[in-house]
Formats: structure tokens, sequence, C-alpha cells
């Protein structure tokens, strides 16, 4: 009778380790958080692809793409293990890494490693055409909206408007203009009211915001002149130049020359490697990628190909795995 009770214990011990919602079905899932940025931008709809195509292709996998207040606050996420991967502009993963700019008081945050470059954020300089203001040279004396305080747009703005003798470096602080510290919401309500001239504005295009303005307002975009973008990337290597076509939105009247930073996906030190070489397999298959550019045409951007152009800090060990075709 105990021999049975025995053999009984040990079958049912067998059967447990393959019951749903038992401790060792459990250990076997594994759970990372996504984080995106606001419900209206571009980083959340292509993170919740990306997070469906993680689950699909890789078993015992939960990705959780999180709305957050974007890239700065993302890079802090992921130092402080709030989160595991994250989209992150490439200036701001810059220094983040480093330790400067808007990070001089957090120091260096060191967890973060590259994982793939993604798309362009292009920096938009945005007015109306009954303002006049048709380059930014003519910006001397306005109102501008350079970006919520310590925010991405506002560094880039501050560094493109010192190329313009905008901005005093060793002072710290704008010259010649009135600097409003708005994220691009409030700017552009400000714009509609006449409360400031012009909006610095960083991202994905076409933005939803630009195409709202433009749908009641003759907004033009000021153009970031060559030799200008080609002083600015030799101090500051992850910009890029770019075009933005007329077609982006439907009161320009000529294409504009400007610069771009790009959108990343970053993941800390901490994640296995293994789990994201796996991940970057599954995000480069076809079918992942037709379900990227289906999701938002910033999506289309996205290849194998490019995706170390622009990488502004070092790779994840899982990353240089993958890209060296191993």
């Amino acid at each position: 009778m105990k021999r049975r009770l025995v053999l009984f214990a040990i079958v049912l011990a067998c059967v447990g380790l393959f019951l749903p919602g038992t401790e060792s079905t459990q250990a076997q899932v594994r759970r990372l958080s996504l984080a995106t940025g606001g419900v209206g931008g571009v980083y959340y709809p292509l993170g919740g692809a990306m997070a469906k195509i993680w689950m699909e292709k890789i078993p015992g996998l939960i990705v959780t793409a999180e709305a957050t207040g974007a890239s700065v606050m993302n890079a802090r996420l992921v130092h402080r293990g709030e989160a595991q991967l994250a989209l992150i502009q490439n200036d701001i993963a810059y220094y983040a890494f480093e330790g400067t700019e808007m990070f001089e008081a957090d120091k260096a945050l060191g967890k973060l490693r590259g994982m793939a470059v993604l798309y362009p954020e292009v920096i938009q300089i945005v007015t109306l055409k009954e303002t006049g203001i048709k380059t930014i040279a003519d910006l001397k004396g306005k109102r501008v909206a350079v970006g919520a305080p310590g925010s991405g747009t506002e560094a880039n703005a501050r560094q493109i408007l010192e190329l313009y003798g905008f901005y005093d470096p060793v002072a710290k602080r704008y010259t010649d203009i009135t600097p409003e510290f708005l994220a691009f919401a409030p700017a552009a309500a400000a714009l509609k009211d006449g409360k400031v001239d012009a909006a610095f504005l960083t991202a994905g295009i076409p933005t939803a915001a630009v195409i709202e303005l433009a749908a009641t307002h003759n907004v033009v975009l000021l153009p970031v002149e060559q030799d200008k973008a080609e002083a600015l990337m030799a101090r500051w290597p992850f910009y890029t130049r770019l075009t933005i076509p007329m077609r982006t939105y439907k009161t320009l009247e000529e294409d504009v020359p400007t610069v771009s930073v790009m959108a990343m996906l970053v993941a800390s030190v901490d994640v296995d490697a293994e789990l994201v070489y796996q991940m970057l397999q599954a995000l480069f298959l076809p079918e992942s990628l037709k379900l990227l550019c289906a999701t938002h045409v910033r999506g289309c951007d996205i290849q194998r190909e490019r995706a170390l152009e622009g990488m502004s800090i070092p790779l994840h060990p899982g990353a240089e795995r993958f890209y060296k075709g191993e």
C-alpha cells in the first residue's frame, strides 16, 4: 500500500510539471516591458507591433508596450530596470550613455545598449505663411517654441540655433529670440493664436500634429541650409541630412531640406544575449517588416541593411552576434 502511495505521488508530481499555471511552467515565461511614447505618436503603435511580433515568434515571451513620455524618460526607465527595452532617439541615447545634456545630473546611464536603428526623426521648424518668416535667420527678434525643457527637441533646437547665432553655449542662453519652452501640442495652439511665431518639432513624418495644423492654417517649414547642416553633422555625428518632400503636408510649396536624428531600439545590458539575438531574428523576418510597414508609414523605413546607420551607443552582445551573421 505504501509503495502504491509513493508511486501515485510521483505521478502527480510529474503531471504537475506540465499543468498550466504551475510554478515550473511559469518559470519558463519571460516578461519584458517595452517603453514607447505617447499614444498619439509613432513609438506607441510601432512598439505594439514589435511586441506582437516577438510574442508570436518566440515561445514563452511576453512583451508589454508601455505608453511613456518617450526618449528621455525611456533612457532612465531602462537604466533603472523599470523597462528592459525602449524606443529612443539616437541623440538622446548618446547623451544618456555619456551623461551629458539633460543627463548631467544622472551621470552616465551605462546599462543602455543598442539593438537597431529604425527610421529618421525629422527636425521640423514650423511656422505659418502669415508670419512672413522664410528662413531660420528670419527668427531674429521672434518668439520661438523650442520644445519642452530638457527634451530632445529642445536639445536639437539649441544646437541648430547656435549655428545661426541665436544660442550662446558659454552663457547657456538663447540670444536675439524669445524662447518658449513648449512641447509641440501647446506650441501648435500658440501658433494658431499668434502667441509664438515658430516652433521646433522632432518626430517621424508625416507628423499628425502638423497635418492637423495644416488642415486649418497655411503651414511653412523652414529649411536648414546645406552649409549649416554640414557644420551640425561635423560636430554632432548622430545628425543626418534629409529632405522633407513637398507632398508630406498639403500646404508645402516645395521640398524642404533639413536634418534628422534617428529612432532606435535599445535594450538593457541585463537582457539575455540569446534572447536579444532571437528578437532581432524575428523583427527582421519579411512578414514582420510587412506588419511594421502596415502599422505606420515610418515602419516601412526599418531595414536590416541600415540598422547600424546612426548607432550612437555600444551594441548589445546579442545584437553584435546577430549583425555578424553568427
